[in-house]
């Protein structure tokens, strides 16, 4: 008997296994890239969204706005298909090296003959900056004199507040107050206006006509150029940054992360 004839004409050729299979692999990729970048935008998209309706949602939306974009950094390295090539994040100082940092005139807290000097890059206005001060408070009350501070200037341009407290904490520093107005200001990050600074100024027991004279001079903007020229040239790009004994470390890290580096630093120097 005859068989019946197919209306759709003849039958497609047979595919091969490993050409299946191969086709499966790929859109198994795809669909998985796709996905992970599909999730993260709208973790991202939901985070950004809720916070509109917070009271002072500006403000948090900027801080949240930072935290997804450092998601959907580490999201799209993630995504990037197997043996493809992976974008690259910006260039950085190396860990493995290390760096000769220059803080002349910076402002420095701890003991003058500490074996460890931590420099820190930082921005007034930076969430993360905020968030590593508890950190670097545990690490003063835990290695007292052993270990020295460092603060450089890195007002980010995404923070239109930045500038003017850079400078009024540069302007402090030369009545030396420095981390008075340091600490007052990461106190209350979100209002960082003239006058909530004078403010400051006046509580800390500054010299206000100085104080007001300082905060404009151009060897206050100076100091503040020298540290950003000096990030440039490190390849510092983002806050908070640090280098302990001249080693990069990068973030708002945990202290266990710091206390890595500084034990090494002092069985290094013992």
């Amino acid at each position: 008997m005859r068989q019946p004839k197919s209306r759709h004409g003849p039958p497609p050729p047979r595919m091969s296994r490993g050409s299946r299979k191969q086709g499966e692999l790929n859109v198994a990729e795809s669909t998985s890239g796709r996905a992970i970048i599909i999730a993260a935008l709208l973790v991202s998209f939901s985070i950004i969204g809720g916070s509109f309706f917070v009271a002072d949602s500006l403000d948090r939306t900027t801080d949240q706005i930072e935290l997804a974009a450092a998601a959907l950094e580490d999201l799209e390295l993630a995504a990037a298909p197997a043996g493809a090539a992976r974008p690259s994040r910006p260039n950085r100082p190396d860990a493995n090296r290390e760096y000769d940092v220059d803080i002349t005139g910076a402002p420095i807290k701890g003991g003058d003959d500490a074996v460890v000097t931590i420099v820190e890059w930082s921005d007034f206005q930076c969430p993360f900056c905020k968030r590593v001060t508890p950190t670097l408070a545990q690490i003063e009350k835990e290695y007292g004199d052993k270990v020295r501070i460092a603060f450089k200037h890195l007002p980010l341009s995404i923070h239109a507040q930045a500038p003017q407290a850079h400078a009024a904490s540069e302007a402090a520093h030369r009545q030396g107050k420095f981390w008075e107005m340091h600490d007052r200001i990461f106190a209350s990050q979100r209002d960082l206006s003239v006058g909530t600074l004078d403010r400051y100024a006046r509580e800390i027991g500054l010299d206000m006509d100085r104080f007001a004279k300082d905060i404009s001079a151009s060897d206050v903007q100076k100091r503040i150029d020298d540290d950003l020229k000096q990030a440039s040239k490190l390849g510092v790009t983002g806050t908070p940054s640090f280098f302990i004994n001249g080693k990069f470390l990068s973030g708002a890290q945990p202290f266990p992360n710091f206390k890595r580096l500084i034990d090494a630093a002092l069985k290094a120097n013992s």
